[in-house]
């Protein structure tokens, strides 16, 4: 079929491979998605991270903000529990 990849392509245009390296608080917040999805079958909501990183709203919107900017997690705008992981269990590190 004309134009068929054998991999889709990034929605965010750029394969997985090529984002960067994530910080550790960074890793500590995509761990995080990981596991309270497993745990509860739906994303966290931002008030979910306040609670437990123990931040403000602020603090919580602007990395969520940053994620999705780095190409870590895809969200839909203005839809409450959006965020998908972007990475697989295996590129994440352990929740401390």
């Amino acid at each position: 079929m004309p134009g068929s990849h054998t991999r889709p392509p990034s929605p965010l245009g750029a394969d997985l491979d090529e984002l960067k390296p994530f910080t550790a608080k960074q890793g500590q917040y995509l761990a995080f998605i990981y596991y309270y999805t497993k745990i509860h079958g739906m994303p966290p909501a931002e008030s979910d991270f306040q609670r437990f990183f123990r931040v403000t709203p602020p603090v919580v919107h602007q990395m969520i903000m940053t994620l999705e900017a780095r190409g870590f997690i895809l969200r839909e705008p203005r839809t409450a529990r959006s965020i998908r992981l972007r990475l697989t269990r295996a590129q994440l590190p352990d929740l401390d």
